[in-house]
């Protein structure tokens, strides 16, 4: 056992639940995300004093955006088949909230890899332009495009707004 452990310790259940969010958003299935998450934490433990000095958070945050792309790469994707889509909610539906994220959820998901990495880390995790680049080791050009294109990807995704208002580019 190092004496950093309980700072470790600390650190996993002070930001455990955003870090586990962020999986979740990378990954978009609950036991993937926690793999991912553990996954991740087993990596940085060992190296946790060095760490624990500077940002954290954003060294784990990064791993784990590196991680998922590795496993994302690995894995086959394969078309997926499908029914019919149901018709548009009600604007009145009490369910429309859950469906607008579950939309954007699946949305996002089909991103390519280093979109939706910039799309989470960006518009989930509330990052600067520069913090997102620092945290996917790219320029902040490279943010900028990719979170350009997914934007306009995500437009052609998402249903229209239930409340009104058109969408403008």
């Amino acid at each position: 056992m190092d004496p950093g452990d309980g700072d470790f310790e600390a650190f996993v259940t002070a930001r455990g639940p955003r870090l586990l969010r962020v999986a979740w958003l990378l990954t978009g299935d609950a036991h993937l995300a926690e793999d991912l998450l553990q996954s991740t934490l087993a990596k940085v433990w060992p190296k946790w004093s060095r760490i624990a000095g500077g940002q954290p958070e954003a060294y784990v945050r990064k791993a784990m955006v590196h991680l998922h792309a590795s496993w994302w790469r690995r894995r086959w994707r394969g078309e997926l088949p499908y029914g019919e889509l149901p018709d548009a909610a009600a604007p009145f539906d009490p369910y429309a909230k859950v469906d607008l994220e579950q939309s954007l959820a699946t949305a996002v998901r089909s991103l390519p890899v280093r979109q939706r990495a910039v799309v989470v880390l960006r518009y989930f995790e509330d990052l600067s332009v520069e913090d997102t680049a620092a945290a996917l080791g790219c320029s902040t050009g490279t943010v900028k495009s990719q979170s350009s294109r997914a934007l306009r990807a995500l437009r052609v995704l998402l249903p229209a707004p239930v409340e009104g208002g058109d969408r403008r580019g």
